[in-house]
């Protein structure tokens, strides 16, 4: 019967990894258009975290770092198909993951290891919790034991 579609919008986000040689205007151009192609494409911006520059776990193109960015917005199916085509174009985007926002959560940069230590909380303990057994054994049952519970006999009604 002719009904609109009508099209639903989805909370996307992207984390893209950019290489670390480009210049920094550049990788700025990368966001910026991928958010023309958002509000071209019928879809709203979020946000734009920049995580910076990250040692990779592995080389991606013989580059050992690369420079983090996350983006949030909200899309048509559409849009993403032409925004993830637009970054796999581009030379500069090392990698890119696309995926759906959960709502309600903060997806926030990983902490940096060169920051400050987090101190380990203090508990007062005393000499017997610190103390470690001097038997060679296991602390946990023995296999005999681990069987079911025994079961009392059931007392049988009517004998007296």
């Amino acid at each position: 019967m002719g009904r609109e579609d009508i099209g639903t919008l989805t909370t996307y986000e992207i984390l893209l990894m950019l290489d670390p040689e480009q210049a920094e205007a550049r990788q700025e151009d990368i966001v910026a258009r991928t958010r023309d192609l958002v509000e071209k494409g019928g879809g709203t911006w979020q946000s734009h975290d920049a995580w910076g520059r990250r040692r990779l776990a592995y080389p991606i193109a013989h580059k050992e770092e690369g420079v983090y960015h996350l983006v949030v917005f909200d899309a048509e199916a559409e849009t993403l198909t032409e925004v993830s085509r637009v970054l796999k174009i581009e030379d500069a985007v090392l990698r890119h993951m696309a995926t759906r926002h959960i709502a309600g959560s903060r997806t926030s940069a990983p902490r940096d290891d060169a920051a400050a230590p987090v101190a380990a909380p203090s508990y007062e303990t005393t000499e017997s919790e610190t103390a470690v057994s001097e038997t060679p054994e296991p602390e946990y049952a023995a296999p005999e034991e681990e069987a079911a519970p025994e079961e009392e006999p059931a007392e049988e009604e009517g004998e007296e």
